[in-house]
């Protein structure tokens, strides 16, 4: 490939992005369509976004680490567990 070549491809990537972070984007775009279809507005009045599907996109872990500065931790075992359980996979305490 000349020198010419590349520098061609190199503008068409910046006209026309693809790689494996546009197709995470566009599973995430799926997920999240998924997601918001099936989601309680009353328990979740925010909607998802694809971002909120690629934990590895730098802009989502910017925002993630704003909200949460400082570690959390629980004396409670159970507690803990529960909010991890709901931090990690949105799954709500079980009420016993």
């Amino acid at each position: 490939m000349s020198s010419a070549e590349f520098t061609r491809w190199i503008a068409f990537a910046e006209l026309e992005p693809w790689g494996s972070s546009f197709d995470d984007l566009r599973a995430g775009s799926v997920v999240s369509a998924i997601y918001n279809v099936n989601r309680d507005p009353k328990k979740t009045p925010d909607a998802f976004g694809p971002l909120h599907f690629m934990p590895w996109n730098v802009r989502r872990q910017a925002e993630l680490e704003k909200q949460s500065a400082a570690p959390v931790l629980l004396q409670d075992k159970v507690a803990h567990s529960n909010l991890l359980r709901a931090t990690i996979f949105g799954i709500p305490p079980s009420k016993k």
